[in-house]
């Protein structure tokens, strides 16, 4: 709730921001003038993980450079968004800027927003498999489109790095909401000087965090979202013990009644193993090794996926280089975390288009129109 308020604010501040420009032409005989306007009516598809957040942070901008909204959240997480449009009613915005529609029917929903003329922007956030579909839909109206989708976070530790922050790091890029967030470290290379050292440390912070209800006194990893989440969880892990991975803590299920999965670490990871390629969602830290900083940027840019990226480093000249070289569309340099209001949010290759958050993100609402202004 935080980390979405924070949104309102960021763009409170950036709605006075929206800038023009005023120049005179390069033959002198016309004045060139451009403004920013509201894009118009735009859609917005969010997911449940963060329910609250990923609202504000497509609702802010929006609202902040004049667009209509609908809204449609995500099945498993309605209430948050409808909390949301009831908070902002009473704040004062008017009638009819924010349309929320819950659905347990996406499709259903969906299809005729997007086929409607007067719609102008989609937004979506969720798998890369459903932005694609959502992307085609879209050509028809020729529709502006941010996608913010999956991801393969690679969690690069060189030999030279501070273990203790490494270990801080990795605890909270694997374990944050559980792992269930795109943001969420899923492979972590490590240079094979230290693996074992890692892997060790690693296994003993995670065997200590307790699973259980968010209810209880003392839990940090409570449940998975759905039985279908920690059915795949357990089956990318299966996958990666039956081709030689060795579990070094957790790998199971957690009691008889809810969707609860034991913080995981696994090494000894073979490289066509599937949960080195998908998105595991999940607490689960699979770990490989690396020798030279060639190896460590090919195996982190070795997946379609281009969201973020981590690295563990006290080489400054290393750290510009690897950063450089890593293809995705954010870095958390010596950070476990790197969501931020003030920062542009988004990825490259199949982990999406465009950027939310930061001065970027207001962007994402506007249209450009230059006019000609002639004056002999």
């Amino acid at each position: 709730v935080t980390y979405a308020a924070e949104f309102f604010r960021w763009f409170s501040e950036e709605a006075v921001r929206v800038y023009g420009r005023y120049s005179v032409a390069p033959t002198g005989g016309s004045r060139v003038l451009t403004m920013k306007q509201p894009v118009g009516p735009s859609f917005f598809i969010t997911p449940w993980n963060f329910p609250m957040a990923m609202g504000t942070r497509k609702i802010g901008p929006a609202v902040a450079a004049g667009c209509t909204i609908v809204m449609k959240p995500a099945a498993e997480t309605p209430l948050s968004m409808l909390a949301l449009a009831s908070i902002l009613a009473e704040a004062g915005l008017p009638d009819g800027v924010l349309n929320v529609i819950p659905t347990t029917s996406a499709g259903a929903v969906s299809g005729p927003v997007i086929q409607d003329s007067r719609l102008r922007k989609l937004s979506f956030t969720g798998s890369t498999q459903v932005g694609r579909m959502l992307i085609e839909q879209s050509a028809q109206q020729v529709l502006r489109v941010s996608m913010e989708l999956g991801g393969n976070a690679p969690f690069l530790i060189f030999d030279d790095a501070d273990i203790d922050a490494a270990v801080d790091g990795a605890v909270l890029a694997k374990t944050r909401n559980i792992g269930e967030a795109c943001t969420a470290a899923n492979r972590f290379h490590v240079h094979e000087s230290i693996a074992d050292e890692f892997s060790s440390r690693l296994a003993d912070r995670l065997s200590s965090l307790r699973v259980g209800r968010g209810t209880d006194e003392g839990v940090d990893i409570g449940p998975l979202i759905s039985a279908k989440q920690r059915d795949t969880v357990e089956a990318l892990l299966g996958d990666a013990v039956e081709r030689g991975g060795r579990v070094v803590t957790g790998g199971s299920r957690v009691g008889d009644v809810g969707y609860f999965f034991e913080p995981t670490v696994v090494t000894d990871i073979r490289s066509d193993s599937r949960i080195l390629s998908e998105e595991v969602f999940g607490p689960v830290a699979p770990i490989t090794t690396f020798k030279t900083d060639d190896e460590a940027l090919t195996q982190a840019n070795n997946t379609e996926y281009g969201l973020v990226s981590y690295v563990y480093t006290r080489d400054l000249q290393r750290a510009l280089r690897v950063c450089e070289g890593l293809e995705s569309g954010m870095v958390g340099l010596n950070a476990g975390m790197v969501s931020n209001v003030a920062a542009p949010f988004g990825g490259v290759k199949a982990s999406g288009i465009g950027r939310e958050g930061g001065f970027e993100g207001i962007e994402e609402f506007l249209e450009t129109k230059y006019v000609s202004v002639s004056l002999p």
